[in-house]
């Protein structure tokens, strides 16, 4: 059994080490650490108690998901060839840049302090907000980036 296992091990290590598996995961962690430091000062400026609206991870969230919209549109049909451009904004920074975990923290937070309106207007509006964030986004880019035609 071992032995089955020391001669599988090669080419595990060979498959993960090499090739573009590490600079995918180089990328996207780059951009995850810059996401997570400019979503840390944001929540750094902008504090709040448990029973307020918690407004810096509502902005996270919508601009993140504004940014996303606009740039998936970007990546995806003006800078087409670029996939790790595409990972590295998307997965790695507006990934670390967004906080839904920290939304869902923030609505418990809020039922317990007792602010039960508060967390349950803030559990409607970030979805609501961020959904139409990302439309509002895409359709806007593709209208920016469409090939202007003149009439003549």
């Amino acid at each position: 059994m071992s032995a089955v296992i020391t001669e599988t091990r090669p080419r595990v290590i060979r498959r993960l080490v090499g090739g573009r598996r590490w600079r995918v995961i180089a990328v996207i962690s780059a951009g995850g650490a810059l996401g997570a430091l400019a979503r840390d000062r944001l929540a750094h400026a902008m504090p709040h108690t448990a029973a307020q609206f918690p407004w810096a991870t509502f902005t996270v969230n919508v601009s993140g998901c504004l940014l996303i919209g606009a740039v998936m549109v970007l990546v995806t049909e003006v800078w087409a060839g670029h996939r790790l451009l595409r990972l590295f904004l998307t997965t790695g920074l507006l990934g670390g840049f967004t906080t839904f975990s920290t939304y869902v923290v923030d609505v418990q937070r809020a039922v317990a302090a007792p602010a039960a309106r508060t967390g349950l207007a803030y559990l409607v509006a970030t979805p609501v907000c961020a959904l139409l964030a990302v439309f509002v986004a895409t359709r806007i880019t593709r209208w920016a980036i469409r090939p202007r035609h003149r009439d003549r």
